[in-house]
């Protein structure tokens, strides 16, 4: 495996003639997908997208892979009860995603990888590939046929599940996690200082309206501990979640569209 620095596999920093020619070697693409949402009185707001983008960047840099600007902005509607979340609706979200796959493919991409950071953008994701397929097809894109898309969540592989049991056990909860505060803390050293111990959170249950949210998780925080994540702790989950998805990424980019 040869690696690549981490300029290089960066879309925005490629001119077109350099992606023309990464074309003829290469049908792959990474998006990372992320959020701009609460995470509790102590998590950055930019937590979803930092730890999709640093995941990633690390991956595309293993593979040679490009990876495209951070999409930021998710379907965090439940979070609007929290000063600074900024949200898609569902149906934003799913236009913006088709409309960024619909562009690559265009251009010769056949294999749309998207690195997500938040688990509320999966139902739209998924819906936004299966609508990206069927314009592709009745535009007459010549690769429409080879077009596959495929969505990873760097927080649900088994390696980054694993890493979070054995650190934190059941104190990981399901949001503003230590894992994820973790990986922002090795990213933005300047986030360390924000730490502090918290009281027991609410503990995770269904998620309604902004307003009802809000009620029952009063600080943003559902069932985690972030007081317990390191900067260290963060560099092994960024290594391990690139670790799982550089093997999920070599298998798809290798699978036939037949």
């Amino acid at each position: 495996m040869v690696a690549h620095s981490t300029e290089d596999i960066r879309l925005q920093l490629r001119s077109w003639p350099e992606v023309e020619a990464y074309l003829q070697q290469n049908k792959g693409v990474i998006i990372p997908l992320g959020s701009t949402e609460q995470h509790g009185p102590t998590g950055a707001i930019g937590t979803d997208a930092l730890t999709a983008e640093a995941v990633a960047l690390e991956v595309g840099r293993r593979l040679g892979v490009l990876v495209t600007p951070a999409q930021a902005f998710g379907m965090a509607e439940h979070h609007l009860g929290f000063a600074g979340t900024m949200s898609l609706q569902p149906s934003t979200l799913l236009a913006v995603l088709h409309d960024l796959i619909l562009s690559l493919a265009r251009h010769g991409f056949e294999r749309i990888y998207v690195i997500n950071g938040h688990g509320g953008n999966i139902a739209t994701c998924k819906a936004a590939f299966a609508q990206a397929y069927g314009t592709a097809a009745a535009r007459g894109l010549p690769n429409a046929p080879q077009l596959r898309c495929k969505l990873a969540n760097w927080f649900m592989t088994s390696e980054a599940m694993g890493l979070a049991r054995e650190l934190y056990g059941d104190k990981e909860g399901h949001h503003a996690t230590p894992s994820e505060i973790a990986i922002t803390l090795a990213l933005e050293p300047s986030l360390e200082s924000k730490q502090k111990p918290l009281p027991d959170p609410a503990p995770a249950g269904p998620i309604h309206s902004p307003e009802d949210f809000r009620r029952r998780h009063p600080d943003g925080r559902m069932g985690s501990h972030p007081s317990l994540a390191t900067a260290e702790d963060g560099r092994r989950f960024l290594d391990v979640a690139a670790t799982g998805l550089v093997t999920d990424l070599e298998r798809f980019l290798s699978e036939s569209a037949s």
